[in-house]
């Protein structure tokens, strides 16, 4: 049986450098479909090409529009490939209309020198901190075992925007690219968490750096990853919010896996 998520985001060919996807109502948000899931859908199906080179390392995801539900068509094209790296434009189109734009860099893991400056927060185990729900109308959020540590949407207003949450598919799925894509758009709007309310909000862009490789997505399974958001600054109808997601092996050094930022647009509570 596949899961939710390879449903959410299969695709099917339409026409050279085409493929066609649909909306799934498990992953419907508030306003159009999850972001995450189409995320990964794009990730997906440009990992899916024969012509692709090495794995995902950068992508970014421009939503101009809501997506309806239905079908959506995504357009590809590679701008260039170099030795280890490779260029992607592309486009989502709905009903004649350019709903969405972006780019991604794929390529290969060349052994190096490596050191990771970040540090993950110091955090109770998964199994000791109570999952949550959201509301019924954020559907996407029903796919997710989520854990607050911090910062959960019923925490209240707060002087500050981190949260920091355990996080893994449910059912629980082996973490992949897209996988992680999706997971990446998980934070829900750190203007919520400041005001302890629900506010008109949307993101305008997502850019997600994978750091992880094939063997340590392979390693991190189907465990919970540690996440944590948090935004720098609140004005002018838009704030940015940038994250991060870590496997937390027991028996050995945390990995950091991913990096996220997001342009986020509000309107004031009313």
């Amino acid at each position: 049986m596949s899961h939710v998520l390879d449903e959410a985001i299969s695709v099917v060919p339409v026409a050279d450098g085409v493929v066609r996807a649909t909306t799934h109502p498990a992953y419907a948000n508030m306003v159009g479909p999850f972001g995450g899931v189409t995320a990964a859908t794009v990730v997906q199906a440009i990992a899916s090409r024969p012509d692709v080179l090495g794995e995902p390392l950068a992508f970014t995801i421009n939503y101009a529009a809501p997506i309806a539900d239905g079908q959506w068509d995504l357009h590809l094209a590679i701008v260039r490939t170099n030795r280890t790296n490779q260029h992607w434009l592309f486009r989502i189109v709905q009903n004649a209309a350019t709903v969405s734009t972006g780019t991604a860099v794929f390529g290969l893991h060349r052994p190096t020198w490596s050191s990771t400056e970040a540090q993950p927060p110091v955090v109770p185990p998964a199994a000791d901190v109570e999952p949550v729900d959201f509301p019924e109308f954020i559907a996407w959020a029903a796919n997710y075992d989520m854990r607050f540590v911090v910062g959960g949407l019923a925490d209240g207003a707060s002087e500050d925007s981190t949260s920091t949450m355990w996080i893994r598919d449910l059912p629980e799925r082996p973490l992949d690219y897209p996988a992680l894509a999706s997971i990446a758009d998980s934070f829900y709007p750190r203007i919520f968490l400041r005001h302890g309310t629900f506010t008109p909000a949307g993101t305008i862009s997502l850019t997600t750096y994978f750091h992880a490789t094939p063997d340590e997505l392979a390693a991190h399974g189907t465990d919970h990853l540690l996440a944590t958001a948090r935004a720098a600054r609140f004005g002018n109808g838009h704030f940015d919010q940038d994250g991060t997601l870590w496997s937390m092996p027991d028996d050995g050094e945390p990995v950091l896996l991913a990096t996220t930022h997001q342009l986020v647009y509000f309107k004031d509570p009313q």
